[in-house]
């Protein structure tokens, strides 16, 4: 069982990683360690897809006369993709959480339904 996890490490680390942040985006009341776990999730999710399209020996996707199998670029474009617009969710939640703060005062969520249901 070890040697199979051994074997299939990085996808344990994303699923690790997804859970984790899963774990903090519904646990906790802090609205920015809920953007931090946004974070974390998305990165699991990164990792799995680039790990999903490694493939042992492959060329770069070149052809050329006799080439072996080629990697396939399109995942890696896919997450790089991801990555930007997981910057730009990045800063827009983070500048929402800057406002709440101004705002209300508070980062717990469970202190701004309390003061959104006396509004």
């Amino acid at each position: 069982m070890i040697d199979v996890l051994l074997a299939r490490l990085p996808y344990v680390g994303s699923v690790v990683l997804v859970a984790v942040g899963l774990f903090v985006l519904v646990d906790d009341e802090n609205l920015v360690k809920k953007v931090l776990g946004l974070n974390v999730f998305q990165t699991g999710v990164f990792l799995f897809v680039v790990t999903a399209a490694y493939r042992t020996g492959a060329d770069p996707p070149i052809v050329t006369a006799g080439g072996g199998p080629y990697a396939n670029p399109l995942p890696q474009v896919l997450v790089l993709t991801a990555i930007v617009v997981g910057v730009s969710v990045t800063a827009v939640a983070l500048a929402l959480v800057v406002r709440i703060y101004r705002e209300y005062g508070t980062l717990r969520e469970d202190v701004l339904r309390e003061e959104l249901a006396d509004e």
